[in-house]
């Protein structure tokens, strides 16, 4: 009895040594920059909607989604004002302009205010492809030290420059979601699911 004993402690001192050991290995573990953590993320929407953006032929750009594409007993009523594919990417390259640009301090290198008045294809496009380069230069000035500094916003709640940072990265799913449905709507599989 007294040799199990030895053993089951000898066993539980064991464990306990591996599991401290393995504890210390996670926290040595090198911690990712917080501008790595959201560019990373950025770079995860950015290739989704430049895929899906890519995807909606020229002559698609101007659907947006009415009670005509349900069947008839489905009783869908949408307001007017509904976006249309490429409102949506223009919105969310102006929201980028907009949120990144409050997260670093940077001034747009765009004329963000003309970005909504784009209905070309190619313009919509590059003009998306240009608000996440900024995003993405925005993000490289996220720093231990900075992220979680206090941004003056009339937003509600506590904005900082990771959480606002993140914020728009959300935004993006949030349209993303959205020009996914169009796109299935006009019988477009979209590229990201495709794979």
């Amino acid at each position: 009895m007294k040799l199990r004993t030895q053993l089951e402690m000898a066993a539980a001192c064991c464990l306990l040594a591996a599991s401290s050991l393995a504890v210390g290995q996670v926290a040595a573990a090198k911690a990712a920059s917080p501008a790595d953590a959201v560019n990373a993320q950025l770079s995860l929407i950015e290739g989704e909607m430049m895929g899906a953006v890519k995807a909606m032929p020229a002559e698609k750009y101007s659907f947006a989604p009415s009670a005509s594409v349900f069947v008839s007993s489905q009783k869908t009523v949408y307001p007017s004002g509904i976006r249309t594919f490429a409102q949506q990417a223009t919105h969310v390259a102006q929201a980028n302009y907009f949120f990144f640009s409050s997260v670093s301090g940077m001034k747009p290198d765009a004329d963000v205010g003309a970005i909504a008045k784009l209905a070309n294809k190619d313009e919509i496009v590059a003009a998306l492809a240009a608000s996440f380069a900024f995003g993405h230069k925005a993000i490289s000035t996220l720093t231990p030290a900075n992220a979680f500094e206090v941004l003056k916003s009339n937003e509600p709640g506590l904005q900082t420059r990771a959480t606002l940072s993140t914020f728009a990265v959300a935004h993006g799913f949030d349209h993303y979601g959205q020009m996914v449905e169009y796109l299935r709507m006009n019988g477009i599989v979209p590229p990201a699911s495709a794979q």
